[in-house]
């Protein structure tokens, strides 16, 4: 008997670099869904998505979630400091005014 199936040597076997790699350019989903129900009765739904893959890959899907948002992102950051300094600014004016009003809405009782 002949057999025609080839032996895999070590040298020929997939690294574990190797696989990242694939698994990086390509990307993998990952989905699940998991439903408490008690007498016909939905309790709790969780529905889990899991993708990964390079941020290249991400960006070509049209993800990036992380753009624009101040936890990720050092620019939006700065950004989202400017709005919270005028909102600070304009509390302290609306507290001075609101102070002022207070003691002649107090004499007149």
């Amino acid at each position: 008997m002949s057999d025609n199936r080839k032996l895999t040597h070590s040298t020929n076997s997939t690294t574990v670099a190797d696989l990242l790699e694939r698994l990086l350019d390509k990307g993998i989903v990952i989905s699940g869904d998991i439903r408490i129900r008690l007498v016909e009765v939905e309790l709790l739904t969780l529905e889990i998505r899991l993708l990964i893959c390079s941020v290249d890959k991400a960006l070509e899907m049209g993800l990036d979630w992380w753009s624009g948002n101040p936890a990720f992102d050092s620019r939006a950051r700065a950004v989202g400091i400017q709005p919270t300094l005028e909102l600070e600014e304009r509390l302290k004016r609306l507290e001075a005014r609101l102070e002022s009003v207070e003691p002649a809405v107090l004499e007149e009782k």
